[in-house]
């Protein structure tokens, strides 16, 4: 196992021998920060932001400042692993060497794939976000060899279809403009936790008089800064909005003129349906205080303060989309904009992504060449149902059985949804299962290979964002540590032991780095900045002009669409577990990296659920009892926190812990469900309902 690595000294000051090194953030969160990253005799001894970035303006978030602690954490993996246990033992793992690895792991995928290519499944997400170490080299590998192809769903799948169906793609406003907002509507979003460099322009804002507004199921530590807080049911966003809608129409407050001559589908009646504007006026206050769980007259001064305001900015985040109907609730979210003609503001409209502004000079084509897939397209898998299909037969409707699962910058033993299923599908005895990683995961501790990846500090990459418009480099700072690689090394010795000889295996990472872009993007300019910002329109919606094939923002077939589960939805069930239960990340983890630097555990203490006092009383437990949540699907153990940040009738669950950092090797998505979104055919973690109850002592 891996040895004990010496931690260097975070707190020594630069100096006139220190090597600076232009850095970015590789995690899934809107800044995408710059960094700089200080090196003497081969050790990094500081992780800073960049102070001359336009949005890190110096400052990185608690998770990122320690990233030189997690690089020489003591249980780094340096070297390949096989196992030598059953998967239904405890982990054991011996040593091997990277030519046995890789040759062993190529004959079983190259074996496999004689029979159905598509047998063999990658699985990746954001556990870095940049564009080389993510899926360049990897999908180069897996098209050669007809593997089954991933849907990326996990986190942003249905906000990203609404806002390509309603705009046209990923895009809104421009983030420096918020700083001059009169209104923000913080939707859905911890701001504080989450994304730290709109909370500095949303600061900016609030100082010279703005109004800030916190819509969230819970406190968050965002709503405490804000000057209200409406505490909604969680999937009741766009029921909401159409509550806003309604006001707006009988307040006269619309912009005539821009939904004229920018939208369609408002009025306009389509294959049956009814125009918004028909559904908007089916939703008055008090219908919608009744499904939100908030007061009417809640909605009517929302609708009075955003169309009395200008400009009105609204930031929306991916929280709120984890519900059945979270598409449709962004879809008109991102409407309302349209409706009082915010977007001919710079400092007016909604952001959720800035990702799209990105495409015209992403050369995506070139780094994951699809044209090496020589037979028909393989099949889709989406990996938010990953439980279930890894435990699915062969079938004429599913295709081959799962038989070979390759996991890199992703731990969905931990992540996805119902875990008990997630578990047992890689806990079978047939499934071959190699895990790229820097640690041992609870997905690496159900892996027959574990393969050492590198981290930020120690390879090159290129990464966009989708909360800014800058386009960043992170230079390696240190050689790997012990016999760790970078992802695209390990998939062009994985083609090389398979027997692929085409040429852009060969590419460097360097060479894939100058792929990346059109020439727009000057990757020497990068380099010697360190970023590189896109050119932008300030105000990208003023004339309409959205990205939609008429150029006009689409209303179309918006409308509410319940929860699965809900006391209104889901009566019996209801009965039985009436405690709708959100599952928001911990302040001091992201997704579950982070989750073993002992710094940050040791800061967010134990898994906690946090219940309001009513809910509390009423199953009699008292504040810091330990308790089992549960459900039909499973149940897990954490400490009960009755807290002011929960309200009536939602739990807040928060994670995501490792599951082996957990009480009785569990976390909270033992209780999740595998069900989709209505758009975007991503996962509902936040559709849940759950009962309590105190542990024996």
């Amino acid at each position: 196992m891996p040895a004990q690595i010496a931690m260097p000294n975070l707190s020594t000051p630069p100096t006139p021998s220190t090597r600076i090194v232009n850095g970015a953030c590789p995690h899934d969160c809107p800044d995408t920060c710059a960094m700089r990253i200080a090196v003497e005799n081969g050790r990094v001894i500081k992780v800073q932001g960049a102070a001359d970035h336009p949005s890190t303006q110096g400052a990185l978030c608690t998770k990122v400042s320690r990233y030189a602690e997690r690089t020489y954490h003591a249980e780094r993996l340096l070297q390949p692993l096989k196992r030598v246990s059953a998967k239904d033992e405890p982990p054991r793992f011996e040593p091997v060497s990277w030519a046995e690895a890789l040759a062993d792991i190529a004959g079983r995928l190259t074996a496999i794939a004689a029979r159905d290519p598509q047998a063999v499944l990658p699985y990746s997400y954001a556990g870095t976000m940049g564009l080389l170490q993510g899926e360049a080299m990897a999908a180069r590998f897996f098209n050669r060899l007809g593997a089954s192809r991933l849907e990326r769903t996990i986190c942003a799948a249905a906000g990203g279809a609404a806002l390509a169906a309603t705009y046209g793609h990923k895009v809104g406003m421009h983030l420096p403009y918020f700083a001059e907002s009169r209104l923000i509507i913080i939707w859905g979003s911890n701001s504080i936790a989450s994304n730290l460099h709109f909370w500095t322009y949303a600061m900016r804002a609030k100082r010279d008089g703005a109004r800030l507004i916190c819509i969230d199921p819970r406190k968050t530590e965002t709503a405490d800064k804000c000057h209200q807080h409406i505490a909604l049911l969680p999937g009741t966003d766009g029921a909401l909005a159409l509550g806003l809608m309604h006001e707006l129409i009988a307040n006269n407050a619309l912009d005539q003129a821009y939904l004229r001559d920018h939208v369609d589908g408002w009025d306009d009646a389509k294959d049956g349906e009814p125009g918004l504007r028909e559904k908007a006026l089916a939703w008055p206050p008090e219908r919608v205080a009744e499904v939100c769980g908030i007061s009417a007259d809640e909605v009517r001064q929302l609708a009075r303060d955003y169309a009395g305001t200008a400009p009105a900015a609204i930031r929306l985040n991916y929280g709120m989309q984890r519900v059945r109907g979270g598409g449709n609730a962004v879809r008109l979210i991102a409407l309302l904009p349209c409706l009082t003609g915010a977007w001919r503001h710079r400092a007016g409209g909604l952001l959720l992504s800035s990702s799209g502004w990105f495409a015209p000079y992403k050369n995506t084509a070139a780094l994951e060449m699809p044209e090496l897939l020589a037979g028909p397209e393989p099949r889709l898998i989406n990996m938010s149902t990953i439980g279930d299909d890894l435990l699915r037969p062969a079938s004429p409707e599913f295709g081959p059985q799962i038989e070979a699962v390759i996991v890199y910058n992703s731990n969905p033993v931990a992540v996805a949804p119902e875990s008990p299923q997630v578990v047992r599908g890689f806990q079978r005895a047939d499934l071959f299962t190699v895990v790229l990683e820097h640690f041992m995961t609870d997905t690496a501790d159900l892996a027959d290979y574990v393969l050492p990846a590198t981290t930020q500090l120690e390879h090159l990459d290129v990464h966009t964002s989708y909360g800014h418009t800058d386009v960043l480099i992170n230079e390696q700072a240190i050689a790997p540590l012990g016999e760790a690689r970078p992802n695209t090394q390990i998939f062009r010795d994985l083609a090389a032991a398979c027997g692929f000889t085409d040429p852009c295996f060969a590419d460097t990472d360097e060479q894939l780095a100058r792929q990346a872009f059109t020439a727009e993007i000057d990757f020497d300019a990068l380099r010697a900045q360190g970023w590189q910002s896109l050119p932008v329109v300030p105000a990208p919606f003023a004339l309409g002009q959205f990205l939609t094939p008429n150029g006009r923002a689409q209303a179309g077939g918006a409308d509410y669409v319940a929860n699965y589960e809900s006391r209104r939805s889901s009566p019996e069930l209801a009965a039985r577990y009436p405690l709708a239960m959100i599952s928001p990340p911990a302040r001091n983890f992201l997704n579950s990296s982070f989750v073993n630097v002992k710094s940050l555990r040791d800061i967010e203490g134990e898994p906690l659920i946090e219940l309001h006092a009513d809910d509390a009383a009423a199953r009699g437990l008292v504040d810091g009892v330990m308790v089992r949540v549960f459900n039909d699907r499973g149940s897990y153990s954490c400490r009960a926190r009755i807290s002011g940040r929960a309200r009536p009738g939602v739990v807040n669950g928060l994670g995501i812990w490792w599951r082996k950092l957990g009480f009785a090797g569990t976390n909270v998505n033992e209780v999740t469900h595998q069900q989709l979104t209505d758009l975007g055919r991503a996962p509902s973690f936040y559709d849940c309902l759950v009962e309590l109850e105190a542990l024996p002592l």
